[in-house]
C-alpha cells in the first residue's frame, strides 16, 4: 500500500484525486496539506508541511507555483518522493527541482495522462517512418476558454517527441499570418483553439500524397490527470533519488 500525501488537497485536483484514490486497493492518502479548511476529507489535513506528522511513501502535488518551493525544501529534508504536478514553474523554480531530484525521486511531465503519454511514443515511430518518407507534420489543441496559455503544454511536448525522433532537425510553427509563403518542409506546425468548456484535445496530423494520418487524445475530463498521477504515485515511491517523467510510468 502506497501511503500518499496529498498537497494542494482541497482544490479541484486534489479533491478530484482524493475520490479515485477510495477506488484503487493499491494506494491510499493518509493526509493532506491546504490552507484552506473548509472541505472535510477522510484524513488530516495540515496547513503547512512543517506540521504534519503522519508516515508517507510519496507526495503527489497539484497546488500552485508559489508553494512549490517550501515543498522541495521538505521533500529533500525528508526525503519523500514527489509527483510534481503544479505548472507555470519559473526558470529559478525548475532550477530547484533539478536540485531536489539529486537528493530525492521527482516526477515531473507535461501531462500526467497515461493516453498522452502512451500517445507520445507511439507518434515517434510514426514520425521515424513518415516524416522520413516526406509528410508534413502539424499539431491541432483546443482548450476551454478559460486557459490563459496557447499553445498547452502537451502540445509543446508532442512537438517536441516529433523533433526529438527526427533528430531536432524541425523548429515550431506557431502563426502563418504574417507572411504569404509556401510551408517549410523543416516545421512542425502548431495550432491553438480556444472555446466552451473543452477539457482537452490534441491531435497530430501527418499530412502526405494522397493520405493523411492522424493521432488523436481527447481528454472528457480531469479525472484522467488524477488517475496518472496515483499510478505515478505508486511506480515512484522508493525509487532512488533522480528525475523521472510519465514515459518512466509506462515503460
Amino acid at each position: 500500500m502506497t501511503r500518499i500525501l496529498m498537497h494542494g488537497c482541497n482544490g479541484k485536483m486534489g479533491q478530484v484525486i482524493s475520490d479515485l484514490a477510495k477506488q484503487m486497493t493499491q494506494v491510499e492518502i493518509v493526509a493532506g496539506i491546504d490552507r484552506y479548511d473548509g472541505i472535510k476529507n477522510s484524513y488530516p489535513v495540515f496547513k503547512a508541511l512543517k506540521e504534519c506528522d503522519v508516515e508517507v511513501d510519496v507526495i503527489i502535488d497539484f497546488s500552485n507555483a508559489a508553494a512549490v518551493d517550501e515543498l522541495l525544501d521538505y521533500a529533500i529534508e525528508k526525503k519523500i518522493p514527489v509527483v510534481l504536478c503544479t505548472t507555470g514553474l519559473s526558470e529559478e523554480q525548475l532550477e530547484h527541482v533539478n536540485e531536489a531530484s539529486k537528493h530525492t525521486a521527482i516526477l515531473r511531465s507535461a501531462n500526467m495522462s497515461l493516453g498522452v503519454n502512451t500517445l507520445l511514443k507511439l507518434v515517434q515511430t510514426a514520425a521515424k517512418v513518415l516524416a522520413t518518407a516526406g509528410f508534413d507534420m502539424e499539431i491541432v489543441e483546443r482548450h476551454h476558454n478559460q486557459k490563459v496559455d496557447a499553445p498547452s503544454g502537451t502540445a509543446i511536448a508532442f512537438a517536441d517527441a516529433l523533433n526529438e525522433a527526427m533528430n531536432q532537425e524541425y523548429y515550431y510553427k506557431y502563426d502563418r499570418s504574417q507572411v504569404r509563403e509556401k510551408r517549410d518542409k523543416k516545421e512542425i506546425g502548431i495550432s491553438a483553439v480556444r472555446g466552451g468548456t473543452i477539457v482537452g484535445e490534441h491531435e497530430v496530423i501527418f499530412a502526405g500524397p494522397d493520405e493523411v494520418i492522424e493521432f488523436k487524445h481527447t481528454a472528457y475530463s480531469k479525472a484522467i490527470f488524477g488517475k496518472g498521477a496515483l499510478e505515478a504515485s505508486v511506480f515512484l515511491a522508493g525509487k532512488p533519488a533522480g528525475m523521472y517523467d510519465m514515459s518512466d510510468v509506462i515503460g
